[in-house]
């Protein structure tokens, strides 16, 4: 590490050119990264919904669907705007009453069947089938030239519209996020360290990992949308810690000697194994998501777990080059600081640790009780501003046709006709269904197929399949759409085994089993890595075992909040909050602990040792956890996007709550158990001679 150290401080200049020469493939690759707005596509290839997707897709060219409610239109004007819809490229067919039958057949006198499908008091119905799925770009390419061509009594619904509608937004919106995170945090970084100008540098420095970090997505073809938006404010965010660690190393080294080069490499030499152990705890959190089912947490997870290393490269070799090159600015501005000395903080928690344990054990079960309880909601859409045209489409189609989502289901084509036919009655009959589509409901079982045109036909039958189109009145993600759900699939089984339920209800439905999986399986995997690993650092078994524990109750306390403000969160919240804030604040546990124990091995005194730890430590801990808060809370402030400003919030608001409760409750238990883990921990620097404790104990 030494020659390593050595190395970069002689050579900043060299360092700062490749650097910055490496901005230039890493831009390329951030301009070609996919970005993905469909959750659901994130869902496993095994289910049967996914795998009805694809049929859909490949053979009726029907995955994905919209829903175009005119009001107000004459037939023959409708019949010149389908024609229109028809020669947008991506759209593979428009179906209305006249692929079915003559429009000069009067409303009334229309089967009630294809009445109540294509017409409601003054609006039609006309359904476009796109060509490829909900989120590929000839989709949404499609879905804006649709728009173009209706008029403002036209309203476009389906997924492939919310999606486009979440994209202009996010893609609005993201710089604003990425500029309010930088400005909060340089604000704070001015408030609590000693240069106007060092915040700069540091920002500058990471700035450098995030790019590099976005540009080397290029190599996993995608990301999703919720990774572009919060990943660089998260990376800055996690990252800024190792930054502020090597500073005030070389402010201390700079003391020793006037050499700025030896002072730096000292600083690297010193920093690198601390900086590289805090990193791994906060890796681990982030690779813990990694392990979700859904494969929205592998994006997640791997795209946040290699910014975190590539912000600890950057803090190894860009920030210290960066600090060389402009020491003459940053000493010209020092100012004092704002954080003030933390000796009545340290000293309250000394002598009133058993309060803030009480305190502590207090709240422990409320908000386990809390997090339990939270309501959960799933859907894209409830996510969105409700004046959208998507959003303000859905409500239209709720109301003129009491139509909320369209399940689909494929069946073989060697299931007779008149099967099907029962088959459609059944389905019929369960609760909320308002129509089912398709061929066999218009013909009757007695009626030839040749009566019904091939083009209408085959948008229903191809290539070994039949396909129904179920309207349900229903929302996706709701109880009733479940059970819904489960009767149809049931009804379908019974008629051929092979047959698939799919369509938005019904893949919501998956995404709601599946997350209730990841839920658990993240969270065990998450709390055993960082357990492991702070064990290694400590060589301890009660150590992380008690670190652990205050992190816990720091994230029950967040994840409790939605529940007793009695507001809904997102369901990818509930599965990735506990990692993040374990990962990212738990360094701050670590730093506490591990200067409880240098001091421990300097003062016989437990109590004394804890008052000078909680007093050097706090300014590091509080500028890292404001920092934390400031980058994502602009994000939680600023985005009309529900799913992303309850995230953003519940990442925020943690740092802060992890801050306090370590700072507060922590020493308590670090006190209170300090004999267990003198016998617990190997090499644990005290002296059993505790003289003047009791004084301590009573101040």
């Amino acid at each position: 590490m030494t020659v390593f150290s050595n190395f970069v401080a002689k050579h900043r200049k060299i360092i700062l050119l490749l650097a910055t020469l490496l901005l230039l493939p890493s831009f390329y690759g951030v301009v070609k990264t996919e970005i993905n707005y469909d959750i659901l596509t994130y869902l496993p290839e095994d289910l049967d919904s996914v795998k009805g997707q694809n049929i859909l897709n490949n053979t009726f060219k029907s995955a994905s669907m919209g829903m175009l409610v005119i009001e107000n239109m004459e037939n023959k004007d409708v019949i010149n705007v389908k024609g229109e819809i028809e020669k947008v490229k991506g759209v593979d067919s428009v179906t209305w009453i006249d692929d079915l039958l003559d429009i000069s057949v009067p409303k009334d006198m229309l089967p009630s069947d294809i009445k109540n499908i294509f017409y409601s008091e003054d609006s039609t119905l006309l359904m476009i089938n796109f060509q490829d799925k909900s989120s590929s770009d000839i989709t949404q390419n499609a879905i804006e030239d649709i728009r173009g061509i209706i008029d403002d009594k036209s309203f476009l619904s389906g997924m492939s519209a919310v999606i486009k509608d979440t994209i202009d937004l996010a893609d609005s919106q993201t710089p604003i996020y990425v500029g309010l995170a930088v400005i909060l945090a340089i604000l704070i970084l001015i408030l609590t360290l000693e240069s106007t100008v060092i915040p700069f540098i540091i920002l500058l420095s990471i700035g450098y990992a995030i790019v590099y970090n976005f540009g080397s997505n290029i190599f996993l073809g995608e990301i999703s949308y919720i990774t572009k938006s919060l990943a660089a404010v998260l990376q800055l965010g996690v990252t800024l810690d190792y930054s502020i660690f090597l500073l005030h190393r070389f402010q201390e080294e700079s003391k020793k000697t006037d050499n700025k080069e030896i002072a730096m490499a000292n600083s690297i030499a010193k920093t690198a194994s601390s900086v590289v152990g805090s990193s791994l705890t906060t890796i681990a959190g982030f690779l813990s998501i990694a392990f979700m089912e859904l494969t929205i947490g592998k994006d997640i997870g791997i795209v946040m777990a290699k910014g975190v290393v590539l912000g600890v490269l950057s803090v190894l070799t860009i920030l210290p080059s960066l600090i060389l090159v402009f020491d003459k600015p940053i000493n010209r501005f020092n100012h004092k600081t704002l954080l003030p000395e933390f000796d009545k903080l340290s000293s309250l928690v000394t002598r009133k640790y058993k309060f803030f344990i009480i305190i502590g054990l207090i709240l422990f079960l409320p908000a386990l009780y809390g997090q339990l309880n939270n309501d959960v909601y799933y859907n894209l859409d409830e996510s969105l501003p409700d004046d959208l045209d998507s959003i303000v489409a859905l409500e239209k189609l709720k109301n003129n046709f009491n139509m909320t989502t369209t399940h689909m289901a494929i069946v073989s084509d060697e299931v007779p006709d008149y099967k099907v036919y029962k088959m459609i009655e059944e389905i019929k009959n369960v609760q909320g269904i308002e129509n089912v589509l398709t061929y066999q409901n218009f013909i009757g079982p007695g009626i030839p197929e040749n009566f019904i045109p091939k083009e209408a036909k085959s948008n229903f039958q191809k290539d070994g399949y039949k396909q129904l189109i179920i309207n349900s009145k229903y929302k996706a993600a709701t109880n009733e759409e479940n059970i819904q759900i489960k009767e149809i699939d049931q009804i379908i089984k019974n008629y051929d085994q092979k047959a698939m339920l799919t369509g938005e209800g019904v893949l919501t439905k998956d995404l709601i089993d599946i997350a209730d999986r990841d839920f658990k399986r993240v969270n065990l995997i998450s709390y055993l890595a960082v357990f492991i690993i702070i064990m290694l650092i400590f060589v301890s078994l009660s150590i992380p075992l008690l670190l652990i524990l205050v992190i816990m109750l720091a994230i029950f306390i967040n994840m409790s909040v939605p529940f007793y403000l009695n507001n809904s969160i997102p369901f990818i919240a509930s599965i990735v909050i506990g990692s993040i804030q374990l990962g990212a604040t738990v360094d701050y546990a670590i730093l506490l602990t591990s200067r409880f124990k240098e001091e421990l091995g300097n003062n016989a005194d437990k109590f004394k040792a804890m008052q000078i730890s909680v007093r050097e430590s706090s300014k590091s801990i509080i500028t890292s956890g404001l920092t934390f808060f400031a980058s994502t809370v602009g994000v939680a402030i600023i985005s009309n996007m529900e799913f992303i400003s309850s995230l953003s919030t519940m990442i925020a608001r943690g740092a802060l709550i992890s801050t306090t409760v370590i700072l507060f409750i922590l020493p308590g238990l670090l006190l209170a158990a300090e004999s267990i883990i003198n016998k617990t921990t190997k090499n644990w620097s005290y002296n059993t001679k505790r003289k003047g404790s009791n004084v301590n104990e009573k101040q």
